[in-house]
C-alpha cells in the first residue's frame, strides 16, 4: 500500500511512498521529448515533453509508479486491489491500458483540465503489459500547481474525483475517504481547550490531536497525511520545503515487520518528492535516508533514449569525528 502527496509552497512538489514486501529494482528514469510512446490502441506519440519519475523499464518501456512531465503535470498509481475494474476494449472510447495511462496523460497534457477533457469517453482497457505482467488493479491521482483529482474505474464506470485535500492512498473509493475524514474535522494542531463546566487540566503538549490515527490502514494513512500536510509548516527555501514534504509522507511510512504478509514485511521501499516547477526528483530509500536528487535538465531532453537511475540503498552515515 501507497501514500500520495501534492503539496504547493511557491514551486509545486508531487510525490508518494511505495510500500510493498518487494521491489522490481526500479529506476528514476527520463523519458526525453523523442523517445516514441507507443500505445497498444492507439497512435505512437513520438514527440511529447520530457518526463521524470520511477519506473521499472521492462522492453525499453517505462512502467511509472508517478511521474511528473517537465509542464508541471503530476501523475501516480496506487494499488486499488478491491475495486479497480478494467473493461474490454470498447470501438467507441478511447481505450489506454492501465500500464500506460501514466505516460498517456504526461505526454498529451499540461494540466489538470486538460487531463479532465482526457479522461472523456476513456476507457482503462484489460490489457496486460505481458503475460509475466499482468494488469495491476490501480487508481490515479493526477496533479498541478491549481488543482488536484482522482481516476477510479471501478464496476460503475470511469470517475473522477475532485481532491481538495492534496492526498491519495488504497481502499475504499476516494469518496468514501472523504467521508472518513469528518470524522476526525475537530482535530486541531493548537492546545486542547477545556469545554466541561469544571476544571480540567491538560497533562500534554500536542493534545488537540488526540484520536489521529497511526495504524499503517489506508483509512488511517489519509487521515494521518492529510492532518500533516494541513498543518505542515516550512521555511523558504528549496532544501526546506523539500525537507517538510519528506517529513509529512514520514509521518506515514512503514517500518519492516509492522505489516506482516505472507510474501514478507512490508515497507517503505522508497519516498518521493517532484519539483514539478523546476523537474528535480528527489527520493530517499529504507536502507539510504539521506535525500538523492535527479535534475532532469541536466540530461539530454532532446534524445531519443531513456536514461535511468539505480537507486541508491546502501546507508549513508556521516562520520563527523
Amino acid at each position: 500500500m501507497c501514500t500520495a502527496l501534492s503539496f504547493v509552497r511557491d514551486n509545486f512538489y508531487f510525490g508518494r511512498t511505495l510500500d510493498l514486501e518487494y521491489s522490481y529494482h526500479e529506476t528514476v528514469t527520463v523519458v526525453p521529448r523523442s523517445f516514441p510512446l507507443p500505445f497498444r490502441m492507439l497512435p505512437t506519440v513520438n514527440r511529447h515533453p520530457a518526463i521524470i519519475g520511477m519506473a521499472y523499464v521492462q522492453d525499453n518501456y517505462p512502467l511509472f509508479y508517478e511521474a511528473v512531465n517537465e509542464r508541471g503535470l503530476g501523475m501516480a498509481g496506487l494499488n486499488f486491489p478491491v475495486s479497480a475494474k478494467y473493461f474490454p476494449p470498447e470501438r467507441d472510447k478511447v481505450n489506454v491500458a492501465p500500464f500506460e495511462f501514466i505516460p498517456y496523460i504526461l505526454s498529451t497534457c499540461s494540466t489538470v483540465g486538460e487531463a479532465r477533457e482526457r479522461l472523456k469517453g476513456l476507457n482503462l482497457a484489460a490489457i496486460s503489459f505481458s503475460e509475466q505482467l499482468p494488469a495491476s488493479p490501480l487508481h490515479w491521482m493526477i496533479a498541478d500547481k491549481t488543482s488536484s483529482i482522482v481516476v477510479e474505474q471501478t464496476a460503475d464506470g470511469l470517475r473522477v474525483h475532485d481532491d481538495p485535500v492534496g492526498v491519495m492512498t488504497n481502499e475504499p473509493p476516494f469518496d468514501s475517504m472523504l467521508t472518513h475524514l469528518a470524522n476526525y474535522m475537530a482535530l486541531s494542531p493548537e492546545p486542547i481547550e477545556n469545554r466541561f463546566s469544571f476544571p480540567i487540566k491538560a497533562y500534554s503538549r500536542g493534545m488537540g490531536g488526540m484520536g489521529l490515527p497511526g495504524d499503517l490502514s489506508s483509512a488511517s494513512r489519509f487521515v494521518k497525511a492529510a492532518f500533516t500536510r494541513e498543518f505542515s509548516r516550512c521555511g523558504e527555501s528549496e532544501e526546506e520545503r523539500v525537507g517538510q514534504f519528506f517529513h509529512i509522507l514520514g509521518s506515514v511510512e512503514q517500518q519492516r515487520g509492522c505489516c506482516r504478509l505472507k510474501g514478507g514485511d512490508e515497507l517503505t521501499i522508497y519516498t518521493s518528492c517532484c519539483n514539478a516547477d523546476r523537474g528535480i526528483y528527489y527520493y530517499t530509500t529504507y536502507t539510504n535516508r539521506r535525500i538523492n536528487r535527479i535534475d532532469m535538465h541536466k540530461t539530454d531532453l532532446e534524445a531519443s533514449v531513456l536514461t535511468s537511475y539505480p537507486l541508491r540503498t546502501e546507508e549513508d552515515i556521516l562520520d563527523q569525528n
